[in-house]
């Protein structure tokens, strides 16, 4: 799923090369009093592919993808999104946080679904996509909702466009979510443990739509519990365990042959 692109050797061969980084995550630090939470993590995400971060509770991931859009000032280190600083901007050495209205601008291009689908009840289905298109980018309304109509059939939600959060199942909630994520038409997308909150009948509808994101090819960074889903979709997986990124690869060889002891102990509670 990782995109690339030829390119030939001396040898006159062609060969893949390697996507530009899309995220990279240099040496986080975020602590919340004396609790030290990212202790130095170190991620790169290449263009078009799929990171799915897993670890026990506690270990840093949901602050992590909270760093990566800014929702989290870091006490060191930075994050960079195509090249660009997120939160911060760089004055010869030294960084400087970004006002709030740049903060917005950047996380327009960061699209996040988070595990408790964080609709608006008061607005429609319709209005909660609508919402940050014509007030962050200043879309026209028609245009908006026409594209909204296009991201509730991708999602197998065309038939719920006026309908209202609490006459939705969680299931359908979280697609309404992600339709809201792709509405921006984000860099890329942060799942924070988008089928937690679900009843287990319930997940399956939204792990198929994020699996439809990443065939096409979509830049994700997920966190969850889901194993299967990270053995089928995933280009990377990260282990992380007490604020540190302990083990990373490709899914065959984090969750099949893993290297460290953390890491299979974890699996072996999970799988």
């Amino acid at each position: 799923m990782t995109a690339t692109e030829p390119q030939t050797t001396a040898a006159g061969t062609v060969a893949p090369r390697p996507a530009a980084t899309m995220v990279d995550v240099r040496n986080v630090h975020k602590s919340f009093g004396r609790l030290d939470v990212l202790r130095g993590v170190d991620l790169r995400v290449p263009a078009g592919s799929v990171t799915v971060v897993l670890g026990p509770s506690g270990s840093g991931k949901s602050t992590l993808l909270r760093a990566v859009n800014h929702l989290e000032k870091l006490d060191r280190g930075h994050v960079s999104i195509d090249g660009e600083l997120i939160g911060y901007r760089r004055v010869g050495d030294r960084l400087y946080e970004r006002s709030a209205r740049e903060v917005l601008r950047q996380r327009t291009h960061i699209g996040f679904v988070f595990q408790n689908f964080n609709l608006f009840p008061h607005l429609t289905v319709l209005q909660n996509i609508t919402e940050a298109p014509v007030g962050a980018l200043r879309r026209p309304k028609a245009a908006a909702r026409a594209q909204a109509r296009e991201l509730l059939d991708r999602v197998g939600l065309a038939d719920k466009a006026d309908a209202y959060p609490r006459q939705l199942s969680g299931g359908q909630q979280q697609r309404v979510a992600i339709a809201r994520a792709l509405a921006l038409e984000p860099k890329v997308l942060l799942f924070d443990e988008p089928t937690s909150a679900l009843d287990p009948e319930l997940v399956g509808e939204v792990l198929d739509v994020i699996k439809d994101l990443a065939r096409t090819g979509t830049t994700m960074i997920v966190v969850t519990h889901e194993i299967g889903f990270a053995r089928e979709v995933a280009d990377t997986v990260v282990f992380m365990d007490g604020g540190v990124v302990v083990e990373q690869g490709p899914p065959a060889a984090v969750l099949d042959h893993p290297q460290h002891e953390r890491t299979r102990a974890f699996l072996s509670k999970v799988l």
